[in-house]
């Protein structure tokens, strides 16, 4: 299982329209896209898009790609741009931990 993050520097003054596109939720089925997890970050200045799955990067591409045959995603696309300060930047993980005899025995 691979994480990526997409960090987004937010014009300033964006934060709260940030917020409202984050609680509408994502433009298309994270299930579908094939990811097992989605989380998006916000901060007074940044915003996260985490992604999880295995071959993320390859699903990530994938999803960018088809902005321009899937209506929905290139919409959400569009409404962000405004937002956004600067060109996004990709983060790969490089470390990872997880309790796994804690998350066995809440299992």
């Amino acid at each position: 299982m691979e994480r990526l993050a997409v960090i987004a520097r937010l014009a300033a003054g964006t934060q709260s329209q940030a917020e409202e596109l984050i609680a509408a939720g994502p433009p298309f089925d994270p299930a579908e896209a094939g990811f097992v997890r989605h989380s998006v970050f916000l901060g007074q200045s940044t915003v996260v898009f985490v992604f999880e799955a295995h071959e993320v990067e390859w699903l990530v591409d994938d999803l960018v790609d088809a902005q321009f045959f899937h209506h929905l995603l290139a919409e959400a696309l569009g409404a962000w741009r405004p937002l956004i300060d600067g060109q996004p930047q990709l983060a790969r993980e490089r470390f990872f931990w997880e309790n796994t005899s804690e998350a066995a025995e809440a299992g």
